[in-house]
């Protein structure tokens, strides 16, 4: 019963990293009815942005990891909000009144381009992540464990994604965003500025990738230029499995494919902790293409 319980917490500490990720997936989608599979890649660069500014924000603040690492996750979510508005505006924006295709192929292209790109300027090796939370044991008992680490990734990822809901739910800008994703064409006509409300979507989706990227990268400690390929598929398939254009979906499906990849590498072989997200996305798109919490739409011919 111990195992299970510390395999569940591990699980759901890697499923909450998922469901970040795939909010951003989920956004653009819900606005622009595309994937952007440059958002795994926006997820490394957060990660690289934490590797070069730590070394300096750290011992700015005294080494005192409570203003440190909140100040690291800003700043890298910043420059990853910059970095997902630049690509809104250069490679989606122009291709905007094209076929849903086309954008698809720039979106493969610009993910390979920073992949590229950041085996260019990074170096291909991998590198070390700074410590920015002290890993310390917050709580043990009975075989369970829970470290500092642990409570900051679910604590942040909650907090992050409560936040979302509230800037959606409850501001301006986030009826805008639903006016948009119900009817593209309708809320331009009604007067809503549908450049800013898709720059503002990237600006979220991208900010979410920079606050997991710093968060992967303190628990598995180390950045390299396709470190976003794996986490980026599985939360491509977390997004799928809650519904794609659904937020709380996507945190659903992030926190089944964390949990699910978890069991199968305690329980089974770590031989298969990437294929079951794959079989996952397979068995959802035959028995219910929708997601878990996606509606069925009918299309006409």
């Amino acid at each position: 019963m111990s195992e299970l319980i510390q395999q569940i917490i591990n699980g759901v500490s890697l499923g909450a990293i998922y469901a970040l990720i795939a909010l951003g997936y989920t956004m653009v989608y819900g606005i622009l009815r595309f994937i952007n599979f440059a958002h795994s890649d926006v997820f490394m660069v957060g990660a690289f942005i934490g590797y070069y500014i730590s070394p300096y924000i750290v011992p700015w603040c005294g080494n005192n990891w409570v203003i440190a690492g909140p100040l690291v996750l800003l700043v890298a979510m910043l420059g990853c909000a910059i970095l997902g508005v630049t690509i809104e505006k250069l490679a989606y924006r122009p291709l905007r009144p094209r076929s849903k295709l086309t954008v698809l192929i720039t979106a493969i292209g610009v993910s390979l381009f920073l992949e590229f790109g950041g085996q260019l300027v990074f170096g291909p090796d991998p590198k070390r992540f700074p410590t920015l939370f002290p890993s310390v044991s917050v709580f043990k008992a009975g075989g369970v464990e829970v470290n500092s680490n642990t409570v900051v990734v679910i604590v942040t990822a909650i907090f992050l994604m409560l936040l979302l809901r509230f800037i959606v739910f409850k501001t301006k800008m986030g009826t805008a965003m639903r006016a948009v994703s119900y009817n593209f064409n309708a809320a331009a006509l009604m007067g809503i500025n549908i450049d800013t409300v898709v720059s503002f979507t990237f600006v979220l989706g991208s900010s979410l990738a920079a606050a997991a990227a710093i968060l992967y990268a303190s628990i598995y400690s180390k950045v390299d230029p396709l470190m976003g390929v794996y986490p980026g598929l599985k939360a491509f398939v977390a997004a799928v499995l809650g519904g794609i254009g659904n937020l709380a979906g996507a945190a659903l499906g992030g926190l089944i494919i964390g949990l699910t990849e978890t069991f199968v590498t305690g329980y089974i072989s770590s031989t298969f902790r990437d294929a079951i997200a794959f079989s996952i996305l397979i068995l959802i798109l035959l028995f219910r293409p929708s997601g878990l919490l996606g509606k069925r739409e009918s299309e006409k011919v």
